[in-house]
């Protein structure tokens, strides 16, 4: 079995394991350890890839670790969570850097069809106005975030046509359920906490960064 098949499989067993924890509450031990070792995964699958722009990615991905190790912690200050979404704010932004370098003489999705950028952007205007009214000190660092969160999402968007497939695929899936992660985490945690939330946050994130690198792997163009 090839190390990128070997890799992909741990990920994804640890990624159940999380979810197992996660929503039974059997160890948090388990749960944080497991955690942490998620996007070191991703990294060492990349390393084994002759992947073009593969730094850039590699580089989001250690901003993502950051990220999950303070969240981890984030009942114990709010500090932990800000920087929590200050890192995986880097990470969009290397995300999106990665995006804009891929070069093509094919026309851009976005720019055949623009309606698909208005809708990204309407999506993250009403996602910040139902939330805003719970959202006291936090609400410019959320616009923020959901600014950048969309313009990831347009750039995969952008580069669809612009790439071969399964990558194209790939990275607007991986983008677009990127979005509905941190939307799902936004409304448990400012609107109000819902049942199956860790579940359905996680599961949506692993499978989101898993896209994205694979993504990386396959791409030719």
């Amino acid at each position: 079995m090839k190390k990128s098949a070997v890799n992909i499989f741990v990920f994804i067993f640890i990624a159940l394991a999380i979810v197992v924890t996660a929503t039974a509450g059997i160890n948090t031990f388990i749960y944080a350890v497991s955690k942490s070792l998620l996007m070191p995964i991703l990294v060492l699958l990349l390393l084994n890839s002759g992947s073009t722009g593969k730094t850039i990615i590699i580089t989001g991905l250690i901003f993502a670790w950051i990220g999950d190790v303070l969240l981890l912690f984030e009942n114990k200050h709010p500090l932990f969570f800000i920087g929590g979404l200050l890192s995986f704010l880097t990470t969009h932004i290397f995300y999106i850097i990665y995006f804009l370098k891929i070069r093509s003489a094919q026309t851009s999705l976005i720019r055949n069809q623009p309606w698909l950028a208005a809708l990204v952007a309407a999506y993250g205007v009403s996602l910040v106005m139902f939330l805003s009214p719970h959202l006291g000190e936090m609400k410019l660092p959320v616009m923020l975030y959901a600014a950048v969160i969309c313009i990831m999402v347009i750039c995969s968007l952008h580069v669809f046509s612009k790439t071969n497939t399964p990558a194209n695929i790939l990275f607007v899936a991986g983008a677009l359920l990127f979005a509905a992660s941190d939307s799902l985490l936004a409304v448990n945690k400012f609107y109000k906490p819902f049942t199956g939330a860790g579940m359905l946050i996680i599961l949506t994130y692993c499978t989101a960064q898993l896209l994205i690198v694979l993504g990386v792997t396959k791409r030719k163009v």
